[in-house]
């Protein structure tokens, strides 16, 4: 899909579809007032006989409208209120996207960056309006022997004003950016843990840096993590015969000087639990258990595709948890790379033990923050449901920011505590930590464990189990998300 931004007299554009904003009580904003009186008052013709209540979604698709060079007009419901809320404003456009998709033209224009969004300026509606258009757009069908329907939309336009030109322009770039991230974030969980396993990532990761110079790749296989010491990352690998990878891809846009931030991503490619097995029912969603690494790679790409002037480093743990007579066992005892050991009580919370090594890896970067992500626990979702993220950390300005950047980038995350009681839970009679910490508070003692391999910098970690995916039914899938919160965390540090 293409966006363009542009300053147009609305009366005399030429265009397929023209879509334009009604409000409740027959309410016309001044782009569907002016489109009145050049066609003599049809639109407020049709308002008046009830066609349209202009409720927020709602929409009335009017053909070859006198006077107006556009082919059809789309109305579409904004509601009452004046300021619309963020979710709000979704509605509208996704409502006017689900018409657009089954309309013969090439081509549409909007006008409704004209509407009041609270807390958004031009270039943060922008950025909603076109991140939500083509998040919509998003179709995964590359191994159905019957493809979709190809769309014969393929250029969007959004209508500013002139003095919100640049702004508006600005916020569509970084849009499609990050709407590119999370297509390549969603493209790799949606594909079968078969074909998406370490060594697959690996590649993807290799062909990146051969197309940027400014991104070196280094892949540390079973060898090398051996040599490093990494022994619960091993650990949960070693039931599989696919082999584990630790991904390293280094991003210089600033200063030579300058920190790095590193992101860490969770990159078990399927998850059956090893030894401690999950239920069969909806087994088959665990290959979105490499959801972590999939965001921090779409992250990546939106960085790359805006070339950001910062630091990145990127830190996949890859590895696949399977039972086999090589696996590991509950009540096994494990060395970290950091030195301390771990008794494993549940095979089923293998993504820590990947991510404390990794986290331990990280302190070579000598990082000015670190962020993992990771699909990490059920309890996150008990406890937020799958409309926010799980946020912990030991620095609060981290945890702050990155509280700020899901607000703005409408990708929240809600912190949860990390007080010393809950390390209590962690306690093994037999190594320096146990991998679970009972029943209660899992997300958090799953926090705790990590912070445990996180003192030497600043930290804040996400769990995304809730957020990441749709599970089940003809919808499930995964969403992209958190790339739109980590590119506004790498935007706001800019």
């Amino acid at each position: 899909m293409q966006f363009l931004v542009k300053s147009s007299p609305v009366t005399t554009l030429k265009t397929a579809t023209l879509v334009v904003a009604v409000g409740e009580g027959r309410k016309l904003g001044a782009t569907a007032a002016a489109l009145d009186l050049a066609s003599d008052g049809a639109i407020s013709s049709l308002l008046k006989r009830g066609d349209l209540a202009g409720k927020v979604g709602q929409s009335l698709l009017l053909h070859s409208l006198a006077n107006l060079k556009a082919e059809r007009v789309l109305l579409v419901g904004c509601g009452k209120d004046a300021e619309l809320s963020d979710r709000q404003f979704r509605k509208i456009v996704a409502a006017s996207h689900a018409v657009l998709k089954g309309l013969g033209g090439s081509d549409a224009t909007l006008t409704l960056t004209e509407l009041s969004v609270k807390g958004r300026d031009a270039y943060a509606k922008a950025r909603l309006l076109v991140e939500t258009l083509a998040d919509g757009g998003y179709v995964f069908d590359q191994f159905k022997s019957q493809k979709a329907e190809p769309r014969a939309l393929k250029k969007i336009t959004l209508l500013a004003d002139k003095a919100e030109l640049a702004d508006t322009e600005r916020g569509s770039q970084h849009a499609q950016a990050i709407a590119n991230g999370m297509a390549f974030t969603r493209d790799l969980g949606n594909l079968p843990p078969n074909l998406c396993h370490p060594s697959y990532l690996a590649e993807q990761a290799k062909a990146l840096g051969k197309a940027h110079k400014n991104l070196k790749v280094e892949i540390l296989d079973e060898k090398e993590l051996k040599k490093l010491g990494a022994g619960a990352f091993l650990a949960v690998a070693q039931g599989s015969d696919q082999p584990p990878r630790m991904i390293v891809m280094n991003y210089q846009g600033g200063k030579k000087d300058a920190k790095p931030v590193v992101l860490v991503g969770k990159g078990i490619t399927f998850d059956t639990g090893g030894i401690s097995l999950k239920p069969g029912l909806g087994m088959d969603e665990m290959k979105y258990d490499m959801c972590g690494a999939a965001s921090v790679f779409g992250t990546l790409h939106a960085v790359l595709a805006l070339q950001l002037p910062i630091n990145l480093v990127c830190l996949l743990a890859c590895a696949e948890n399977m039972p086999s007579g090589g696996a590991t066992r509950p009540g096994d005892i494990v060395t970290t790379m950091s030195g301390q050991t771990v008794e494993i009580l549940n095979t089923d919370a293998e993504g820590r033990l990947v991510l404390c090594d990794t986290l331990t890896y990280a302190e070579r970067f000598k990082p000015q923050a670190v962020i993992d992500i990771a699909t990490l626990t059920g309890a996150c979702i008990v406890a937020l449901g799958s409309n926010t993220s799980g946020l912990m950390g030991n620095d609060d300005a981290l945890v702050q920011q990155l509280l700020d950047a899901g607000v703005y980038a409408d990708d929240r995350a809600w912190q949860l505590p990390l007080f010393e009681e809950y390390q209590e839970q962690l306690d093994s009679p037999f190594a320096d930590i146990a991998n679970i910490g009972g029943p209660k508070a899992g997300s958090i003692t799953a926090g705790c464990f990590l912070s445990r391999f996180a003192k030497q910098y600043h930290w804040a970690h996400l769990d995304i189990a809730g957020t990441a995916w749709i599970s089940g039914g003809k919808d499930k899938g995964a969403t992209g998300r958190p790339v739109p919160l980590l590119t506004q965390y790498l935007l706001d540090r800019v």
